[in-house]
Parts: structure tokens; C-alpha cells; sequence
């Protein structure tokens, strides 16, 4: 999906967002996955543990496309503990609890840990492992908590780069404020007064034309025209359009041969 707006453009190494650390990555391709995968979610930093084809990987700035910039200032490390010495709050991706008694959070729940954490002015990162194995036992341990991710129990694998966008889209969500439902396009949604102006020579023509009938009926009928088109939600177009609608419909009758001018 396109739209990427350049002029909004998240500043590198800010503080104010998790570490994406990836273990032992095994396909460049991944990892340039993952690296637009987390630009989608404001997510620039990156650390690399022992990339399996070494690092920089062409095949990984292939994929990456626009998000070259953090594969330019991703930092590579020998070991876990290395790549998370800094941090305060570490959060390990895994399917298994491999019999480590952790606190389990879904990925919203651990965003909101994440963003709580990072609140308080202290650092965080989100722990991935090689795309075939995971992390091991050792890596698990390094973490505060783990997350785990609900998904069908007979098929959960995930590719390293849907976990880090399903992790980074949570986040992302954390401090978003777009609303829920909102109308697409450029047309405003129309007035009451509008509406009603319409409505009104809907309801006449319709009068005119017999519809509102029996006439002990004809409150009622209104009211559930007026409902049906209320709960459309029209907009500035919607209301023209049907101001057409009407108007082309009269000129039909008026011709009184069924075709229109």
C-alpha cells in the first residue's frame, strides 16, 4: 500500500521509541523486511546480532526500498547481551515459554508496557530471533517479559518481518490518534440544514407522486425516510448527487415517455 509522505519523516535514534533487535537474522531479504516493516511504525533503530551473511547486505537494501536509512545507522553486535546491555526493558518475542516463568503479554499489552516503560524516560527494545530456530533459552532470559502472539494454535509461525510489523503496529497504535471511523475522500459531511433542504423536496415529490400514503401512515413513512438516509451519513457529494437523482426523475415524469432530456 502507497503513501508515504517524506516531509513526516521520524528522526533517527530517537529515544522516544523502542530498539528493534533482531538475532542472528539469517536472510538479508528479512531484514530489509523488517526495516520497512518498522519505518512503517516510526521504528529507526535497529541493532543486528551476528547477521548470519554478514552485514551490509545487499539483498537487504534491495528490499528495504525506502527505508534504506535505517539499515545505514543499523548497528551490529556479537552477542544478545551485547546488543541489549543499555537497555532497561527488553521484551522477547517467542511461540514457547520454554519453562522460564515470565509475565506473557499479547502484543498490545506489551506496547502499552513498552510505551509506559519508555514514558518514564528509560530505554526499551523488542527481542526477535532467527527466522528457523528463535531465540534460545540463554536470549529468553536476558528479557524482562516475553510476548506472545494469538494466532491460529495449528499454524502461528510468523516470517521475521510480520512480527516485527505486527509489534511496530502496535506500538504505533499506542500513540496514535486517528480515529476509529472517519470518511475517506474530500467531501465534508453535509449539514443538518442541508440534509434537510433535501429531505424536504424528497418528501414533496414523493407526496405529489402518491408514496406517502394512506395519509394515517404518512408521518411514520417520513420518519423512516428521513432514518434510512440520517444513518447513511451523506456527504456534501452524496447530497448533490441526490438533488440530481430527483431532478432527473422529474424530468422523466414531466416527458411522460419513461426517457430523460
Amino acid at each position: 500500500m502507497a503513501g508515504t509522505d517524506q516531509s513526516k519523516a521520524v528522526a533517527r535514534g530517537d529515544a522516544d521509541v523502542p530498539v528493534v533487535i533482531l538475532v542472528r537474522p539469517q536472510l538479508g531479504e528479512n531484514i530489509g523486511a523488517a526495516a520497512r516493516a518498522m519505518l512503517n511504525c516510526g521504528l529507526d533503530e535497529m541493532r543486528l546480532v551476528a547477521p548470519r551473511d554478514g552485514w551490509p547486505n545487499p539483498k537487504a537494501e534491495s528490499m528495504a526500498v525506502g527505508a534504506i536509512a535505517v539499515l545505514e545507522n543499523a548497528k551490529v553486535y556479537e552477542t544478545t547481551q551485547d546488543a541489549v546491555a543499555d537497555l532497561n526493558l527488553v521484551l522477547a518475542t517467542t511461540a514457547r515459554s520454554r519453562e522460564q516463568v515470565k509475565r506473557a503479554f499479547t502484543p498490545r499489552a506489551a506496547a502499552a508496557e513498552m510505551k509506559r516503560h519508555i514514558a518514564s524516560g528509560h530505554r526499551g527494545g523488542l527481542l526477535f530471533g532467527p527466522e528457523r530456530s528463535g531465540l534460545e533459552n540463554d536470549e529468553v532470559a536476558l528479557a524482562d517479559a516475553i510476548v506472545h502472539v494469538p494466532l491460529n494454535p495449528a499454524f502461528s509461525s510468523l516470517n521475521l518481518a510480520q512480527a516485527v510489523l505486527l509489534l511496530g503496529y502496535e506500538w504505533f497504535q499506542t500513540g496514535d490518534e486517528t480515529p476509529d471511523l472517519a470518511l475517506s475522500g474530500v467531501s465534508a459531511p453535509a449539514s443538518v440544514e442541508d440534509r434537510e433542504y433535501f429531505l424536504g423536496r424528497l418528501e414533496k415529490e414523493l407526496h405529489d407522486g402518491g408514496f406517502l400514503y394512506p395519509e394515517t401512515l404518512a408521518p411514520t413513512i417520513r420518519r423512516n425516510i428521513r432514518n434510512l438516509f440520517n444513518r447513511a451519513q451523506l456527504t456534501d457529494q452524496d447530497v448533490r448527487t441526490m438533488h440530481g437523482v430527483v431532478s432527473t426523475l422529474l424530468k422523466m415524469r414531466k416527458r411522460g415517455d419513461g426517457t430523460a432530456d
